[in-house]
């Protein structure tokens, strides 16, 4: 269902299948009716999420166009899908109270809409119907992480772990957490602050070893490594030709090229920088482009000015003229 990912910088939702909202233990088999009416509430709840995102899209596109809807007649249209399945999970529980699966997976709709407390309140039911669910555990340590306590957001994928450790997801969403919480992350799990920077990387190879062609889960890796003070260079740009190896189209490998040149200019690898920045052509990462290419004349400037300055002996050539 819903677990928290870092994703380009931003907390953001990230979605399993939903066979990992299964309660353990049951099988009722396809000729059950409750289940059969599960699966087609499961079903609509998929083709509302598709039409709203091909809303979303054709949308953007039009306005790109110079025309397309109003945000509110976007929010009316959206609200046109999402209502009947909205009143098709409260109908449901309302006749199955003690279905653990369609409370999960209403709690993961309800959060799509952004009814944060909803989802809560539908996951919270879920794990007391069936405590052996680690999706419901990641789901609940998902909404921590946001309001907090955020110790609750650890001790609850870790137990999603525990109880799935084959599930990618765990493993990312844990790491990401703790990486964003150091602090409380080294008071939680008693590390200095360089041993929680080794469990994010081990939590995240971990991860990464379950599901190797995960181009989000790779960058969130590489990513990491801003925050290592001082800067591993070596293993940060292994992670990011990582990514790139894995990248799915030139939008993601010129994001890649990007980090590429933020991360060889802090090393002082100014050549190397700019042919990074050189193969960025999509106009999507102008901006973020024109950001990069300005601090790597910035540090270029500034080691030209530190040279220039440094004592005659220091130079290079000692400060002396070659001998004729």
């Amino acid at each position: 269902m819903i677990g928290v990912a870092l994703v380009g910088g931003v907390m953001a939702a990230s979605n399993e299948s939903s066979a990992t909202a299964l309660p353990t233990g049951t099988d009722p088999g396809p000729t059950d009716p409750v289940e059969r009416e599960y699966k087609k509430l499961l079903e609509m709840d998929d083709a509302a999420q598709e039409a709203v995102d091909r809303l979303l899209q054709q949308n953007e596109e039009a306005r790109g166009r110079g025309s397309g809807f109003s945000q509110a007649e976007v929010n009316r249209r959206i609200r046109e899908q999402f209502d009947p399945v909205q009143s098709a999970y409260e109908d449901f529980l309302k006749r199955n109270p003690k279905h653990a699966k369609a409370h999960l997976a209403f709690g993961s709709f309800l959060d799509d809409i952004h009814d944060e407390e909803g989802a809560r309140k539908h996951w919270e039911k879920a794990l007391e119907l069936d405590p052996s669910n680690p999706a419901a555990y990641n789901n609940l340590a998902g909404i921590y992480a946001h309001t907090g306590p955020v110790t609750n957001a650890f001790s609850f994928f870790g137990k999603a772990i525990e109880l799935n450790p084959r599930e990618p997801t765990y493993y990312h969403n844990l790491g990401t957490v703790v990486y964003l919480f150091r602090v409380d992350a080294a008071d939680y799990f008693k590390l200095s602050e360089a041993e929680v920077f080794n469990k994010v990387f081990q939590l995240y190879s971990n991860a990464m070893r379950l599901d190797p062609g995960n181009f989000p889960l790779a960058s969130d890796v590489a990513q990491t490594y801003y925050g290592v003070n001082p800067l591993r260079t070596d293993e940060a740009l292994q992670a990011w030709t990582n990514a790139f190896k894995i990248a799915r189209d030139d939008i993601e490998r010129e994001g890649v090229h990007v980090h590429f040149a933020r991360i060889k200019s802090m090393a002082g690898r100014f050549a190397e920088a700019h042919g990074h920045l050189a193969a960025v052509t999509n106009r999507m990462y102008d901006t973020i482009k024109t950001r990069v290419a300005r601090s790597v004349a910035e540090r270029e400037a500034a080691r030209r000015e530190e040279t220039n300055s440094a004592p005659a002996s220091a130079k290079p050539d000692g400060g002396l003229s070659p001998t004729k």
